[in-house]
């Protein structure tokens, strides 16, 4: 469950991105958030391949499951948020 969290953060952080480019708005702190659900994504994908050569199902989809994924969401919106934060108080 948390690979299916991530790709979804993933997809709407890299959404949130172009259209914040096209808008001519800040869109660094939005691609470097991208990047870390893809990675993170990347990540869980290589966990999914090696459990289901183990025999486990590929996709587990269970409580401590959801809730690992759902802390990985609140770490990734919090860095975001303070990178935020930042480039607002700050203007380099």
């Amino acid at each position: 469950m948390c690979e299916i969290m991530t790709i979804c953060a993933a997809t709407i952080f890299s959404a949130l991105y172009f259209i914040r480019k096209k808008n001519g708005k800040n869109y660094r702190n939005a691609g470097f958030a991208s990047l870390m659900f893809w990675g993170a994504s990347l990540m869980w994908l290589c966990d999914c391949i090696f459990s289901a050569a183990g025999g486990e199902p590929f996709f587990g989809i269970s409580a401590k499951d959801t809730l690992l994924g759902a802390i990985i969401i609140a770490a990734g919106l919090a860095i975001f948020t303070l990178r935020e934060l930042h480039s607002k108080f700050t203007k380099n």
